[in-house]
């Protein structure tokens, strides 16, 4: 099975982050995860995005906040799927990075999950993983009829409750 590379701007991304972490270990997908800045470390970005295919990545998630260009120099260099993730920051709560990060130019896509969005950016990642590994795409089967569930007794509860 492919790796996700899982690429922060900053350590400061760190706390953000990590939810991707619990949700690629829930479902059994390898990842490495590297500080690289599109603006202070350019060319170590691009050897990273250029290299992720013979390195046995399928997927690269990017996140940064502020400017947020990381997600967008990753994707310039490599053909791999690059998802984005926005994080939120002092000076617009995250709206900065998410303008950045989603308005990429025709040519060069990166998918863009919700801002601070680390646990969505990791299962697109394992969906686009699933397209080639049927056990993963069964996990992802078996985790949404859970979620179905747990929703339907929360409205049998509330219905129970509250409907006369």
């Amino acid at each position: 099975m492919k790796k996700v590379a899982i690429i922060m701007g900053s350590d400061s991304d760190l706390p953000v982050v990590e939810k991707a972490f619990a949700v690629l270990e829930e479902y059994g997908v390898s990842y490495e995860v590297h500080v690289y800045s599109a603006h202070r470390t350019p060319e170590a970005a691009k050897a990273f995005s250029v290299n992720a295919r013979g390195n046995d990545f399928g997927v690269i998630i990017a996140a940064a906040g502020k400017a947020a260009h990381l997600a967008g120099a990753l994707a310039a260099n490599t053909t791999l799927p690059v998802i984005g993730i926005p994080v939120k920051s002092s000076t617009l709560d995250g709206l900065d990075a998410l303008l950045s990060t989603v308005q990429m130019p025709a040519g060069i896509p990166v998918a863009t999950v919700a801002i601070d969005g680390a646990a969505n950016a990791a299962l697109l990642a394992v969906q686009i993983l699933s397209v080639s590994d049927a056990s993963l795409a069964e996990k992802l089967n078996k985790a949404r009829e859970a979620s179905c569930a747990q929703v339907l007794a929360k409205d049998e509860a509330v219905s129970h409750r509250y409907n006369h």
